[in-house]
């Protein structure tokens, strides 16, 4: 231990009462800090996991062709103007193009999804519905599908064709159980019976209110289309290269396709922006402890006059009278922020076991933290 540092240890503990105010303030706020930090971030990585293991990390949608251009185009998030380009709803060639880009590393799977906006009733209720039709086992791979599930048995869904899973927002909006019937209309004007064999719980409230799910063949005579997939959703090993892989996908294959991060950008722009206002509101504590620090080495400095003094009349250089004081404060910063931390840590746990009812863009029962 070098003597400006021994020093400086005995000034700190020479002023009990302004020490303990200083590091306090300093605790407090790196402990504040860490634990909304962890909530924001626990919400939003909730949000992040549960868009991609209900709508997958990357979309493929629509073929499309340029207009007046030649037949390979830059993608559409490339620097420059955009291609005009002329676009046909519907994926005839799914099983072709998930063939080849099953090749691609950072795939883990894939599986076509035929997508269709409907009317579905039960009872007295009705409710306007996005109906997927899946292939079970292929979805089953590449989302969340069966970790979702809160209420009745996926195999039931697979082994029976009039099975459909439902959203369970929309099932209390539609007053249905497991067994109940549900009847979805078709363009042509005739109602088909469904049998609800589960219900699903995405935790993301765009999906659980609106989504039903239903097999492929079914959902393609019913939605009568002449194609059987209106899109293909992808898992990938690296989420955050979707956006790569999304530009060169749409240059390959010459269908539209869209990264996780491009599909969900006014959602994640406003969890940082709440990340950032959070951080500033904490950052000024911190700052307002900063100038507690300031105030105990300022008063340090001129309750030590004497001992400045003696300490100069014994060879001390200016430098190392200021080492001393910077030492105080070092000591403080440093000390009060590992407290701090395990403070923060022990806060965060606790909130974390608060429960709290959400039930809007996300579905929690309590704190998210991460």
């Amino acid at each position: 231990m070098t003597p400006p540092l021994h020093i400086a240890l005995r000034f700190l503990t020479h002023r009990k009462r302004a020490l303990l105010l200083s590091l306090s303030g300093v605790v407090f706020g790196v402990a504040i800090f860490v634990c909304t930090q962890a909530q924001t971030q626990g919400f939003s990585r909730y949000f992040i996991d549960s868009t991609i293991g209900s709508n997958g990390a990357l979309v493929i949608k629509s073929r499309f062709r340029p207009r007046y251009e030649p037949l390979m185009v830059s993608s559409k998030s490339s620097n420059g103007k955009a291609p005009r380009r002329l676009y046909f709803e519907g994926i005839t060639d799914a099983n072709e193009i998930m063939r080849v880009s099953r090749r691609f590393a950072n795939v883990v799977s894939c599986s076509p999804v035929l997508r269709g906006t409907v009317s579905a009733r039960a009872g007295f209720e009705n409710a306007t519905v996005d109906l997927y039709g899946i292939d079970p086992a292929l979805h089953a791979q590449t989302t969340d599908l069966l970790q979702e599930l809160i209420e009745g048995n996926f195999d039931d869904f697979r082994n029976t064709s009039t099975s459909i899973i439902i959203g369970s927002r929309l099932a209390e909006l539609l007053q249905v159980g497991i067994g109940d019937t549900v009847q979805l209309l078709s363009p042509n004007g005739e109602y088909w019976r469904f049998t609800v064999a589960a219900i699903a719980r995405a935790g993301v409230g765009s999906v659980d209110s609106t989504r039903i799910y239903s097999h492929a063949r079914v959902a393609q005579t019913l939605l009568q289309r002449p194609f059987g997939a209106s899109m293909i959703i992808y898992k990938l090993r690296d989420p955050d290269r979707a956006p790569a892989l999304a530009n060169h996908f749409e240059q390959f294959f010459q269908h539209d396709a869209s990264s996780w991060q491009e599909r969900e950008q006014s959602t994640l722009q406003l969890f940082l922006t709440l990340r950032m206002s959070v951080a500033i509101t904490v950052s000024l504590i911190i700052l307002l402890a900063g100038f507690g620090i300031f105030n105990v080495l300022t008063m340090s400095v001129l309750a030590k006059i004497k001992e400045i003094a003696i300490l100069r009349s014994m060879g001390y250089r200016r430098i190392d009278i200021s080492a001393i004081f910077l030492w105080q404060g070092a000591l403080i910063a440093v000390a009060g922020s590992v407290v701090g931390c395990l403070l923060g840590a022990s806060m965060t746990w606790g909130v974390s076991h608060i429960p709290i009812r959400i039930r809007g863009l996300l579905y929690a029962d309590h704190f998210l933290v991460a």
